[in-house]
């Protein structure tokens, strides 16, 4: 049947990936960060509802369909798994049977009798064909497995329907064919069972043990409040062991002898998988393998009880031993007389769910998205609920699984993304910080840079004219004496003072000069906001910087070049004012000479330029600022503080990256300091 029966409520799903963990079949999807159950793939062991910590699994319930059974005024059989003593400990089957016939049921009876039946029926089986091999079809989760999973040992199932059914059979045959049937029990798969249209209509509804608790719930019945009146017949023996591992082995008079290993059990979900995996190699050399999906059914899904397995497996024993000390042997054999004409096989159809391999070359493209470029890179840590990287990577070309569920590669992904924001962060602040500047500078430049050009003119026009008085007030001492100058205007003072005023007028030139350098620096700082981007080559863009740069004849300068493609689309003149800042940067941190290395190297999609030099370094504190407009370290008068501003401004218009590193220590190496310049090679 497609309907899925398991579903998931999204609200309460946290992608832990247990369920497609502890999913022996991977019958799980994730779409969007949810867990989904195919129907088609899934087997029904309800593993996925078991270990869902968040109960985003839900199992559909079949209480209201068994009340409408109830209610129609048919008579309805009640048949209970010989499991119950695990799930009601203690309570006695009496007390359980007379309860249970509280809600309205007709007969209750227990299902080891169908199981004694069943047991005799797999030696028969046994004894037909001693050269043929079988996959017992007692657990149903384990006879879906093999349907959809491992399709060509269908023909392997016993042909032998489970002790459900049989029981079904017993009862409308001793009631009647009108007579309907409600299971009651600890597996979930037999509520799919029972939709087998091999046997669809042996059972009507299939309750869970927790389903059969909430409906003592609902109509406010307590274990005991009814008279204490045992199971209806016929009564089962030794198959009430059914529910633990190697029970048909004991009901069927089999031996599981190692040494001829005729008959091997196992139990669980991985051993189910390699169980049957084995069996089909032919490496086992058993006659029948029983594989039960779960650790004996009295750890079914639907169970409800607390206690641990070996309680629970002692629970069962106990029962079963005090049920065969009363059990009258000659009745019970009668009774397996009397309905052993009760028809008890069936067939199998292989229905192949199996997942398909892709090329071993789309599942490298699909590891490599996650990160994994090598098999070193592969940690198959089970994060993602898959066995390995490779099978997640298979999952997820048959769309049942996400990238995202790769923890380790999500993590990295996490960091990266960290240290993206991080730095954008900072760019965005710095960003900031230098618009506000450059408003401010804007401001300030319009209103000084007026008056400062009156005050630069007339500086030079006075200087000129001083110098011009002076040199005429010379030239007339040297012929007439020591007399006064001729010429218009005011008379310069005599000897040194007249050379005194020509010094403090150049010294308010220069400076009103420095004033306009300033200025204008505010100004290109104010103005940064848009590029004009061309094709340019790097190397042509250093040699402009080295030629626009004073190096003194201390300095020498090294241009290493790495370029697979040394062409990029760039702003030149600004990169170029970028680079001159550097370059005269680094000179000035080397007063008494020094080298400046100008590296310069490309990626695909980037280009860097590197400027090192062997000053004396920055320091530490000051580096958290160094983009800062107006910082400075040098001496004061020596620079605005606004060349690393200006740099960085150009750089993040072009959409790059400045970074810096300086060791300012000589006790811990060689000092010296590297800008890297880093911008995209196309805008």
């Amino acid at each position: 049947m497609s309907t899925a029966f398991i579903t998931t409520v999204t609200e309460r799903c946290r992608m832990c990936y247990a369920c497609v963990r502890e999913c022996p079949v991977k019958a799980i999807r994730i779409t969007d960060g949810q867990a989904r159950v195919i129907a088609e793939r899934c087997i029904a062991c309800g593993n996925c509802v078991r270990v869902c910590s968040q109960h985003a699994k839900l199992l559909r319930s079949s209480v209201e369909e068994a009340r409408a059974l109830i209610a129609s005024g048919r008579e309805v059989a009640a048949i209970v798994a010989p499991s119950f003593p695990a799930e009601f400990p203690g309570t006695g089957g009496a007390v359980l049977a007379g309860t249970i016939r509280r809600l309205g049921f007709t007969y209750v009876a227990e299902v080891s009798f169908g199981a004694d039946l069943v047991a005799r029926e797999y030696a028969r089986l046994l004894g037909e064909d001693g050269r043929r091999r079988w996959i017992s079809t007692t657990c149903p989760a384990t006879a879906r497995y093999v349907e959809r999973h491992a399709p060509a040992q269908t023909e392997a199932l016993a042909p032998i329907v489970s002790p459900m059914i049989a029981m079904a059979r017993v009862m409308r045959k001793l009631h009647g064919p009108a007579l309907a049937v409600v299971f009651v029990g600890p597996c979930i798969a037999k509520k799919l069972e029972a939709q087998d249209p091999e046997v669809a209509g042996e059972v009507d509804v299939v309750l869970t043990f927790g389903e059969l608790r909430q409906m003592f719930a609902e109509d406010g019945v307590a274990l005991g409040d009814a008279p204490a009146r045992d199971f209806d017949p016929p009564h089962g023996g030794l198959g009430g062991l059914f529910p633990v591992s190697r029970g048909i082995v004991r009901a069927a008079g089999m031996d599981e002898d190692l040494l001829t290993g005729d008959v091997i059990a196992t139990q669980g979900r991985r051993h189910l998988v390699e169980g049957v995996r084995e069996f089909a190699a032919g490496d086992l050399g058993a006659r029948l393998l029983e594989a039960l999906c779960c650790e004996g059914c009295v750890s079914g899904p639907g169970m409800t009880s607390e206690r641990s397995l070996f309680q629970r497996q002692a629970q069962v024993r106990a029962h079963v031993g005090a049920r065969l000390h009363a059990l009258d042997r000659e009745h019970w054999e009668a009774q397996l007389t009397l309905l052993g004409d009760v028809k008890l096989r069936r067939g199998w159809r292989a229905q192949d769910q199996r997942i398909g391999t892709p090329r071993r070359e789309t599942v490298e493209a699909i590891l490599a998205r996650m990160g994994k470029a090598s098999a070193s890179d592969e940690l198959n840590c089970g994060a993602c609920g898959y066995d390995s990287c490779v099978a997640h990577a298979v999952a997820i070309h048959e769309n049942l699984a996400e990238t995202a569920m790769c923890l380790p590669h999500t993590i990295e992904q996490l960091r990266v993304t960290l240290r993206e924001l991080a730095a954008a962060q900072e760019a965005l602040v710095q960003s900031e910080k230098l618009a506000s500047m450059g408003q401010l500078a804007a401001g300030i430049a319009h209103e000084v840079n007026n008056p400062l050009g009156v005050v630069l003119m007339y500086s030079h026009l006075l200087l000129d004219e001083c110098r011009a008085k002076l040199g005429t007030a010379a030239a007339a001492g040297g012929a007439n004496g020591a007399g006064g100058a001729g010429g218009a205007g005011p008379a310069l003072p005599d000897g040194a003072g007249g050379a005194g005023l020509v010094q403090d007028l150049a010294l308010i030139t220069e400076q009103a000069e420095r004033c306009k350098r300033i200025v204008s620096g505010l100004l290109h700082f104010a103005r940064q906001n848009k590029l004009s981007r061309a094709r340019v080559t790097l190397p042509e863009v250093a040699d402009l910087a080295l030629r626009a740069t004073a190096i003194p004849a201390g300095v020498t300068v090294r241009t290493v070049r790495r370029l697979a493609d040394p062409a990029a689309e760039l702003e030149r003149d600004l990169m170029v004012q970028v680079l001159a800042n550097l370059l005269s940067n680094a000179v000035g941190a080397m007063p008494h000479g020094g080298v400046i290395t100008l590296r310069m190297s490309d990626e695909a999609q980037r280009v860097t330029f590197e400027v090192e030099d062997t000053g004396t370094g920055i320091a530490p504190e000051h580096l958290p600022r160094l983009f800062d407009p107006f910082f400075t370290t040098k001496p004061m008068g020596k620079g605005t503080g606004l060349g690393l501003s200006v740099s960085y401004g150009i750089v993040k218009l072009h959409g790059g990256d400045i970074r810096v590193v300086s060791r300012s220590d000589p006790a811990q190496g060689p000092t010296g300091t590297t800008f890297t310049v880093t911008v995209p090679r196309k805008g």
